[in-house]
């Protein structure tokens, strides 16, 4: 996932401001929204698995492993209302990074097939 893309898109739904509560990053959020769609789990139930599991703190992008909830169950409401609107540009996001990828996949691949061709 290119997360710092990513960031780039869902930042400019917050303001900037020192007031409020801290901005939770895109990949803490969606992080959570996948492992709980991947887990079929309620809210609860999924920040509950994360705080247990250093693998799934890794995975939200967390430094290191922590003992307590990321952030409160309630804000997994908010991680839905506000990724439906930038979930289509993620995926055109995802899109491009793969074929970038399988570009260079396939350019590599097929260079080293017409070398290994012409050796005796």
């Amino acid at each position: 996932m290119p997360w710092a893309e990513a960031e780039k898109k869902y930042g400019q739904f917050f303001k900037d401001t020192f007031r409020g509560q801290q901005t939770i990053s895109l990949r803490m959020g969606l992080g959570a929204l996948i492992i709980q769609e991947r887990m079929q789990l309620t809210d609860r139930k999924t920040l509950e698995s994360i705080s247990e599991n250093p693998y799934m703190q890794y995975f939200i992008g967390l430094s290191g492993f922590v003992m307590k909830q990321p952030f409160h169950h309630s804000m997994m409401t908010h991680f839905r209302k506000r990724l439906a609107d930038v979930l289509a540009e993620l995926n055109e996001i995802i899109a491009s990074v793969r074929d970038r990828i399988n570009a260079d996949f396939c350019r590599n691949v097929c260079d080293r097939d017409i070398w290994d061709s012409h050796l005796p």
